[in-house]
């Protein structure tokens, strides 16, 4: 017998004062660190509510703060691994 498990979309995204919120379209939530991901940290929240789904939802992008996230990194725990991320804080 095979499985077969369609990788996660997102559906919703928000910030808050210090996470990045993830809805799924299975009615999960992911929440992670804003601390992870420095661009969007260091934006504003006018900013960081302008994303746009990337696909059918693989991925969020923020056209100002210059960040792409994909859903199946957030599940992995991945962090902003970029040289300027590292500079600004994500690997903490």
């Amino acid at each position: 017998m095979s499985i077969s498990v369609a990788d996660p979309l997102a559906n919703n995204v928000w910030c808050d004062e210090d996470r990045l919120w993830v809805e799924l379209e299975d009615g999960r939530i992911v929440g992670v660190p804003l601390k992870h991901f420095p661009r969007l940290l260091q934006g504003t929240p006018e900013a960081r509510s302008r994303w746009e789904l990337i696909g059918p939802g693989e991925g969020i992008h923020w056209p100002e703060l210059d960040e792409d996230i994909s859903v199946a990194g957030l599940l992995a725990g991945a962090r902003d691994n970029t040289k300027w991320g590292r500079d600004h804080g994500s690997g903490e």
